[in-house]
């Protein structure tokens, strides 16, 4: 196989309810991931060594070493089948870097099957889920894609229904934000306080089983919004913004900074969207729709691979 390329989602927590700290520096999550239709594709070709190109949005501000999660996936990977992890990984990015919806997360997923592929391997799909959450917490969700409810530190994923097509907007700050720092600040403002066990709002999944916008609107919530504010105030401003234009309820995406506006229709995406550019408040703004397949194979792009790739 000359090369594949494997599409894969963004993600919304619509709920993030975090725990205390545990002893591994690790915090119990009850972590409802929605998959949005904003991707990144990663394709993957043979070589001589591993190496990590990227284009598109932010790019300059994707690591092309080791660290990076696309790197670190095609070496597990090999690993476990004790070959040697020799492939060229170009990301296509179009999910915010550093924004809160799992860019990273989604290239380590889309790179591990697209190296599966690749190689041929057959990997068993519990064996790549194994994998991703190696790799991370929210990994393992970039391959599923769809609704699901993370629990532990986000990587034990119970699939969940949804009824119906929700429409959201994202606007996208300026910058990043470390969830580690994120997580820290949680800890810091949670201290000398009982932090209740997370668990999953019935409402909010009955919402989703449902497709209630309506619904899901009022039952939003992240427990890391505060401390995001915190290290961020800024983003205030722009979650005012979306709501005075009309969005049916924000709040930030994940650990942020990216934020998130629920709306009722596309034309209501395109206004509020327009109002949060319109406003300064951020960089620029996506409208997008949920739920969004997770990680998945495209059919042949041989001449694309080849224009990224002429030697093939």
């Amino acid at each position: 196989m000359s090369g594949v390329t494997v599409r894969v989602p963004a993600k919304v927590n619509v709920q993030l309810a975090v725990g205390a700290a545990r002893p591994d520096g690790f915090h119990d999550l009850a972590n409802v991931f929605l998959a949005v239709s904003l991707y990144d594709e990663v394709t993957a070709v043979p070589a001589d060594a591993l190496t990590i190109t990227c284009e598109g949005p932010d790019a300059d501000k994707v690591p092309l070493d080791r660290t990076n999660l696309a790197a670190r996936a095609a070496e597990l990977l090999a690993a476990r089948h004790g070959i040697s992890p020799d492939v060229h990984l170009h990301i296509k990015k179009d999910i915010p870097v550093a924004g809160g919806m799992a860019g990273g997360s989604a290239d380590g997923a889309g790179a591990l099957l697209a190296c599966d592929a690749l190689w041929g391997l057959d990997t068993p799909r519990e064996v790549l889920l194994e994998i991703c959450a190696e790799l991370g917490s929210d990994v393992p969700f970039s391959l599923v894609g769809g609704a699901a409810l993370g629990t532990g530190r986000g990587e034990r994923l119970t699939e969940l229904p949804v009824g119906g097509a929700f429409h959201w907007v994202f606007a996208v700050a300026d910058g990043g934000l470390s969830t580690p720092a994120v997580y820290g600040e949680f800890d810091r403002l949670a201290e000398g306080t009982e932090v209740p066990e997370p668990a999953a709002s019935p409402a909010l999944l009955e919402a989703l089983r449902t497709g209630d916008t309506t619904a899901l609107a009022g039952a939003l919530a992240n427990d890391l919004q505060a401390p995001a504010l915190s290290l961020r105030p800024s983003l205030a401003a722009t979650l005012a913004a979306g709501t005075e234009a009309g969005a049916l309820a924000a709040l930030v995406s994940g650990s942020g900074p990216t934020t998130a506006f629920l709306v009722k229709d596309a034309e209501a995406a395109d206004t509020v969207a327009a109002a949060l550019v319109a406003s300064g408040t951020c960089r620029t703004a996506r409208t997008t729709t949920s739920p969004a397949p997770g990680a998945v194979v495209l059919p042949s792009s041989l001449p694309e691979i080849q224009s990224l790739f002429p030697e093939i």
